[in-house]
């Protein structure tokens, strides 16, 4: 039997797409809120949305039980800045929720994000969970660690590098810890999450292996069958060329990135995670044949 509508926010992104794929195998009507609404696809509708707007957000969320925001920004650029994405149009994305009578409201964060941190963009992902809260007190908090997946932003450009590099410089020394979990996963929980009426406040979604970023990179070397020298890096040099790369249209390294690579993203000891949905995640060597061909 068919479910209810739910809305997507940032349904055409590398998470969201796949959310709205587990949605509709949930059986639930899907309404893709997207300020790129010609990417989406015929078995759904699509509305063109910005979430720092209120008229289009007041219309993708009318008539639907339940709200996923998927939006987030890597590089800042113009007007569209980490606070005015994570912040300011997450807490209107809750609010009009809200006002608008949905029932279940998912917001995807990530694990480590601090609204004290100094870094802006772990920053405005914390502040972005408190505002959420106060704007939609029954918000649930999805907080993956890096996800990973065909067109990620992560393993793919590694190993790309890893292909080429006979030396390959790490951040900082490498032992940065990682619990990198496959995106399909993160998107059922969050469709799992849609419906279950009695879900947690947040989950840390880590998948089933903890990595250093140094054997992390030896492992996807391994299935490549290279052997590059791994050379430590100064995090203070990985800022600077960041900052000069942010210059280019497609920077290969942000000093977000950076920053992020900085702190460890592992699930807390005891944190509702993938379990409780009764999902056993995937791990990278599994699907590193599909990401890296």
């Amino acid at each position: 039997m068919a479910r209810g509508k739910v809305t997507v926010f940032g349904g055409t992104g590398f998470l969201g797409r796949r959310v709205v794929k587990h949605l509709l195998e949930g059986e639930f009507s899907i309404r893709v809120a997207s300020r790129h609404p010609e990417r989406t696809g015929a078995l759904f509708e699509s509305i063109n949305a910005d979430i720092n707007d209120d008229r289009s957000v007041i219309a993708a969320v009318a008539g639907v039980e339940g709200v996923v925001n998927a939006v987030s920004l890597y590089v800042e650029s113009g007007q569209q800045t980490f606070h005015s994405v994570h912040v300011t149009g997450a807490a209107r994305v809750a609010r009009l929720a809200r006002e608008a009578g949905v029932k279940r409201l998912i917001h995807v964060s990530g694990i480590g994000s601090d609204a004290g941190s100094a870094s802006p963009y772990i920053r405005s992902r914390g502040e972005g969970e408190k505002v959420v809260r106060d704007a939609f007190p029954a918000a649930t908090l999805i907080r993956p660690s890096v996800m990973f997946g065909r067109g990620d932003a992560f393993v793919g450009p590694v190993a790309k590098m890893l292909r080429h590099l006979p030396v390959f410089p790490l951040f900082g020394r490498g032992q940065t810890k990682l619990q990198p979990a496959h995106v399909e996963d993160v998107a059922e929980a969050i469709a799992r999450a849609i419906q279950t009426t009695q879900s947690r406040m947040s989950y840390e979604l880590g998948g089933p292996r903890i990595y250093t970023y140094r054997s992390l990179l030896e492992v996807i070397a391994r299935h490549l069958r290279r052997k590059p020298l791994l050379v430590p890096t100064p995090f203070g040099l990985w800022h600077a060329l960041a900052s000069v790369a942010e210059m280019l249209p497609q920077p290969p390294i942000t000093r977000n990135q950076v920053e992020l690579m900085q702190i460890d993203s592992v699930a807390s000891p005891g944190a509702p995670g993938f379990a409780d949905f009764g999902i056993s995640p995937t791990s990278l060597e599994d699907v590193l044949p599909e990401i890296v061909e």
